[in-house]
């Protein structure tokens, strides 16, 4: 797989996102997140980043290294992204696992750069999710997310997404949101959006675009 996180150009909206805060959620929310954590760290769910991967039995390049995501949000995006982007990906099975691959680096890449605060929103939310108490009550998703289906991962998004409850709601435009912005925001994808790039003008004169 290339290394699709070298271009810094490639990083500039991600990193735009953190502007202001994902999860809004009030005092109840945010005391509940607080605890799931708290709970998920004390029960041995790793939260530390997953460092740089072996090639081998994996779809992540080998010399990329995991600043934020952990093993277990990398399994998460994995069992997401199909969902999320759908069509997006490409057909070709080689194509579509690097298409994720590199998708999920350039989300670890764009929250390293984000401030502590919307890191630490990220942090409870991910938990949450990949705590299997509150995977399978809050989530209903019943399998470890390497076992759930893409149809599966599609019912649990619109179950958030069109939930009554804020803390849902704002869970699921979270991961969306990241999601979609580093994949569309790749230049491979950019004509998905219907976005051709930046102008020529833009490209000769900018020093970030120089090494792409």
């Amino acid at each position: 797989m290339n290394n699709a996180t070298s271009d810094p150009s490639d990083q500039s909206q991600l990193t735009n996102i953190d502007r202001r805060s994902f999860l809004k959620t009030g005092l109840g929310g945010a005391l509940f997140l607080g605890t799931v954590s708290v709970t998920a760290g004390l029960s041995g769910c790793a939260t530390q980043p997953a460092g740089r991967l072996s090639a081998v039995g994996t779809r992540m390049d080998a010399s990329y290294q995991f600043r934020f995501l952990t093993k277990e949000d990398i399994a998460l995006f994995e069992a997401l992204l199909p969902a999320m982007i759908g069509p997006g990906l490409p057909e070709q099975p080689q194509a579509r696992n690097s298409a994720i691959a590199g998708t999920i680096e350039r989300i670890d890449a764009g929250i390293h750069k984000f401030g502590p605060a919307n890191q630490k929103e990220l942090r409870r939310l991910f938990d949450l999710l990949n705590f299997g108490l509150t995977r399978v009550t809050v989530a209903r998703v019943w399998s470890s997310w390497p076992n759930v289906t893409t149809e599966e991962a599609h019912a649990f998004l619109e179950r958030w997404r069109t939930s009554r409850i804020g803390l849902f709601n704002n869970g699921y435009i979270a991961l969306t949101k990241i999601s979609n912005v580093a994949f569309y925001g790749y230049r491979d994808f950019w004509h998905l959006s219907g976005y051709p790039g930046p102008p020529q003008y833009a490209v000769d004169a900018l020093p970030q675009f120089q090494n792409a």
